[in-house]
This record gives C-alpha cells, sequence and structure tokens, in this order.
C-alpha cells in the first residue's frame, strides 16, 4: 500500500521506524527485533540505512521481511550520500522487484571521511537531486522527504530551508516526515509556516523516545534540538536510574503524541531504535485512542 492511501484516512495512525544491521553478526538479532515490532501491527514500518550508504543491502532485505512475512506497509530509505547514478538505478530496481512501494529519498548523514572529501564531483549532492532521478526512472513509488522544524543543520536560516523544502516537494515528494523534536509548538509554528510557502503535502511528526540519558547527548548533536526545561528536569531527576529513566522517557514520548493527536495531526511516526518493549509500552498507552 502506498503511504498516500494511509494518509488520506480521517483515523489516527502510528509508525515505527527501525533500522538494519551494521553487519552479518547483528542481522539476526536486528531481524528478530523488527519483527516484534512488526508483530504490533504499526499503520507501517520505515527502515533506514546507516550513515554513508553502507548497510543498503540489510535495508531491502529488513524491509522485504516485514512487507512479505507481516502485511505491514514499508517504506525503504535510499540515500545519494557518495552513490553513482548508475548504483541508485540499480538499487531502485531491487525495491521494484522486491515489491517495495514507499521510498524515503534522502541524501543520507555524513561519515567524518565523507564530511572531510571533496563533493564537487558526486551525482548526487542534496535530496532533491535523488527525489528528481527517482521521478524520471518510471518507477512508481510513493516518494517521502524529510524536513527539520528547527531548521536543516546546514541551511543558513529557516527561509532558505523552506525554499529547498519546497523544490523537494515540487521535484515530486508526496509526503515529509520531520526530524525528531521535543517541543510539539516548534511543529505548530513550523507547519504554519510551510503552509504559508505553498507546501500541502502531509507532514508526519517524527517522535524519539529518550529512554535512556546518552540518548540525550546524541539527540542534540545529531539534529541540534532544542530541550525545552520541563524535558531537560526529567533527565536531571532520573538519569542515574535506568528504569525510571525509561519509563519517564516513554511518557514523555506518549504525552508529545497525544498533543499532537489533539491538536489535528493524524499521523505520527515514533523513532523506535529497534526497540520492541519501548513501541508496545507506547501503543499500550495509546490503544483507546487509536481505537
Amino acid at each position: 500500500m502506498k503511504l498516500t492511501e494511509l494518509f488520506k484516512n480521517d483515523s489516527l495512525s502510528l509508525s515505527f521506524e527501525v533500522f538494519p544491521p551494521k553487519n552479518d553478526t547483528a542481522f539476526d538479532s536486528v531481524k528478530t527485533a523488527t519483527e516484534e515490532i512488526a508483530k504490533l501491527r504499526p499503520s507501517f514500518m520505515s527502515v533506514t540505512y546507516g550513515a554513508g550508504g553502507g548497510t543498503s543491502r540489510y535495508t531491502l532485505d529488513i524491509a522485504r521481511n516485514i512487507k512479505h512475512c507481516y502485511n505491514v506497509p514499508t517504506l525503504a530509505h535510499l540515500t545519494c550520500v557518495s552513490s553513482t547514478k548508475e548504483t541508485v538505478r540499480s538499487r531502485i530496481e531491487d525495491m521494484k522487484a522486491s515489491g517495495i512501494e514507499n521510498v524515503m529519498a534522502l541524501r543520507g548523514d555524513l561519515t567524518p571521511e565523507l564530511e572531510a572529501s571533496d563533493r564537487s564531483g558526486w551525482a548526487y549532492r542534496h535530496a532533491v537531486d535523488l527525489i528528481r532521478d527517482i521521478k524520471e526512472s518510471g518507477a512508481d513509488f510513493c516518494i517521502g522527504g524529510a524536513c527539520y522544524p528547527e531548521v536543516h543543520p546546514e541551511s543558513a536560516n529557516q527561509a532558505e530551508d523552506i525554499k529547498h523544502l519546497k523544490e523537494k516537494v515540487d521535484a515530486g515528494a508526496s509526503f515529509l516526515t520531520t526530524q525528531m523534536f521535543f517541543d510539539n509548538n516548534l511543529l505548530y509554528n513550523f507547519l504554519y509556516k510551510i503552509r504559508e510557502a505553498g507546501i500541502t503535502v502531509p507532514v508526519i511528526p517524527g517522535i524519539m523516545p529518550i529512554t535512556n540519558a546518552n540518548q540525550v547527548e546524541r539527540a542534540i548533536k545529531l539534529s541540534g534540538s532544542f530541550m525545552p526545561q520541563r524535558f531537560k528536569s526529567l533527565v536531571d531527576k532520573f538519569a542515574s536510574s535506568p528504569d525510571a529513566m525509561k519509563q519517564a522517557g516513554i511518557a514523555y514520548a506518549t504525552d508529545q503524541i497525544i498533543d499532537l493527536f489533539a491538536n489535528g495531526v493524524k499521523n505520527v511516526h515514533v523513532y523506535s531504535m529497534n526497540k520492541p518493549d519501548v513501541a508496545k509500552k507506547i501503543l499500550d498507552n495509546l490503544s483507546d485512542i487509536l481505537r
């Protein structure tokens, strides 16, 4: 099922992101974790790439397994970092052959080596280039793109960021998924601005449950996310107790999702970090709301 069909529904939905293993040794444990999440029957599941596109083979393996063995709609990530056009076309053909209908088109994270390299000769420098290539390939994919309520780290300002975002939508992105955020007001303000700019495609908020204190530093490093005082107080209070921190982090994420639903958002995407117990607890917390 194409996700644009899901987004047309009036019912509320919750989806989960999982990531593939880094190597063959970890494949079975990661596969099991993603299967446990699939058994929860989320509205869909997305499967990421690793930094630099190094786990592309596993991405398709995991996405194919979720779709065909558990009948859960899948969204396979496709990144263009350091890729040739031939490599991307090959990956597109592999996805088509696997029956994947939804693709998340991203530039991709840069490893330190790629960050320092000369990117002038790359076939793709931005996600919009990849989106155009997917459209031109003739593949009948529903294409998603990323957006940043708090501005892309490499953009000079939000106006420039929204301009580039509109370019992605005009190139063929049918929906957008946000980077993690911890203050819903940032999202509401962002939605107002992009609608004013003529971006009308569905925007799916991405929520990251912070279940251990070490995730906080990583979240800030990856996304530059603003941490509201309410969230900082939670971490300060419970960081030294793993069980308490996990429970508090799940509660905070649940509260964010409830607020989003209450304010007219219909679809929310959760960055599950391959943790079936966290995914299940959030679904349990929302069982009557989603029903």
